[in-house]
């Protein structure tokens, strides 16, 4: 379990710094891990090994003439394929971009390379991060590595797959209706959907133009605050970016949660959508820990999961079918079935109800926003089922929109999704921190909490504890 593939961002780091461990050297442990286990999780759709070893011999030449970057310099990153690489296809998981190569890195990209990250490869997803894990596409879908006939969750599957399974340490996914913090909550890992606007967006394949986040998805909550670090900042180039406050994400970490006021939505998993019994008593636990630790823990109510999931829906897929009317017109026969199945819909939906959706969303931010006057940070269930098998369609169709991640791609709040347990068959249980807009050091600061009063965070999946012990 102290593999070199276990190491956190920090942890390599520090390592680097200590020169027990050279970039090359972790790259090429990681390589050899991949080849071992990616036939089996399929995170991987395109490895980009050569390029990545050459960005290691060059990080390790910089570190050693001393002229580090920072945390992230020499730290191999995998890439959901919906955001452009310069020279690599960006191919969204679909036949319909499949020789679609970039001429420019994507502004997130970007930003890593100029904090020193090696770019590993790109890494699957649903096709255009909206149908599902599906078997009629170009590319297997990812796998789950606690257990590899369950999904990962999605969009962002081989994301999270690759980092709980110890394939890369930290890896970019897009957040739409909760495409980050679904694989962080399946895998058992740590998911941040940033403050809207706060993450550029240019050079991503777009979903829906008003819902689209990207984030970072890592083994620790340190290493989420250093990945915001890097991503964070204004674009002028992408229209929902917002000019915001410099800051150090990860400061706040090891306040602890004495002075915290903390909102509890029990009705999304108590009512709305009734949990897995074992989901439930794990975020009761999560919330017993809390106030453990000192934070104060109250009930409060926010609008239904439905009513969140509907304007959701509505918003999303009128603005998918914006983007994808050409293709589902010129060539139906080219998407999956899942994803055509979603994107449909939209060419139906009434201007009308698109324009009372956004009203609604309005109301809906607003409800949000008075909770805040009140408390500090919300805690609330991620999924309500634990992953379902792969080869059971039906039952994820029933579980994947049993969730309580939409409500804050509506609102645009920053949200965490993390590991808060086991459930019998050994799959990861889930929860998520909500903070106000722009206080990701907040949201990182109860999560933080939470990890160091448990254990969780170091569980590692079957399959790679395996792995790492022949390493």
């Amino acid at each position: 379990m102290t593999g070199p593939h276990w190491l956190s961002v920090a942890g390599a780091a520090e390592a680097f710094a200590a020169r027990t461990l050279s970039p090359v050297e972790l790259l090429d442990h990681l390589l050899a891990r991949i080849a071992t286990l990616d036939p089996k999780l399929h995170a991987f759709i395109r490895l980009d090994a050569e390029a990545a070893r050459e960005a290691a011999i060059a990080a390790g030449r910089e570190r050693a003439a001393g002229r580090g970057r920072g945390p992230l310099h020499g730290i191999p990153i995998g890439v959901k394929d919906i955001i452009d690489v310069a020279g690599l296809p960006t191919t969204c998981h679909s036949r319909i971009l499949l020789d679609n190569v970039a001429h420019q890195d994507a502004a997130v990209i970007a930003r890593l390379r100029q904090a020193g990250a090696i770019i590993l490869g790109k890494t699957a997803t649903h096709e255009f991060a909206i149908g599902g894990p599906s078997f009629d596409l170009p590319f297997p879908p990812a796998r789950n590595p606690w257990n590899p006939e369950h999904h990962p969750g999605g969009s962002s599957s081989g994301s999270g797959a690759g980092v709980a399974g110890g394939l890369f340490p930290a890896a970019l996914g897009s957040d739409t209706g909760g495409s980050v913090r679904n694989p962080a909550s399946c895998c058992g890992i740590v998911g941040l959907k940033p403050t809207y606007g706060l993450v550029s967006r240019r050079g991503v394949f777009p979903l829906s133009y008003t819902l689209d986040h990207v984030g970072p998805l890592t083994r620790t909550v340190a290493d989420a605050a250093l990945l915001l670090d890097a991503l964070a900042g204004h674009d002028p180039a992408d229209p929902g970016s917002v000019p915001s406050p410099a800051a150090h994400f990860g400061t706040e970490l090891e306040r602890g949660v004495r002075d915290l006021r903390i909102g509890f939505v029990r009705h999304f998993h108590e009512t709305d959508q009734p949990a897995h019994p074992e989901m439930t008593a794990a975020l009761e636990e999560a919330a017993f820990v809390l106030q453990a630790e000192g934070a104060e823990v109250r009930t409060i109510t926010l609008p239904s999961l439905t009513e969140f999931a509907g304007v959701n829906r509505v918003i999303l897929t009128s603005e998918a079918w914006s983007i994808h009317a050409p293709w589902l017109r010129a060539r139906p026969g080219d998407y999956g079935q899942l994803s055509r199945r979603r994107l449909m819909p939209g060419a139906f939906i009434p201007a009308g109800d698109y324009v009372g959706a956004q009203r609604r969303r309005g109301q809906m931010i607003a409800a949000v926003e008075d909770a805040f006057r009140d408390v500090d940070v919300l805690l609330c269930a991620s999924s309500m089922d634990p992953a379902s098998r792969l080869d059971q369609p039906e039952e994820t169709a029933r579980t994947y929109p049993r969730q309580a991640r939409t409500p804050f791609n509506v609102t645009g709040h920053p949200a965490l999704a993390m590991m808060s347990g086991l459930s019998r068959e050994g799959l990861p249980l889930s929860l998520q921190f909500v903070g106000r807009y722009f206080h990701e050091a907040t949201v990182l600061r109860a999560a933080r909490a939470f990890e160091r009063a448990t254990d969780w965070h170091t569980r590692r999946p079957p399959i790679g504890a395996a792995a790492g012990s022949a390493a």
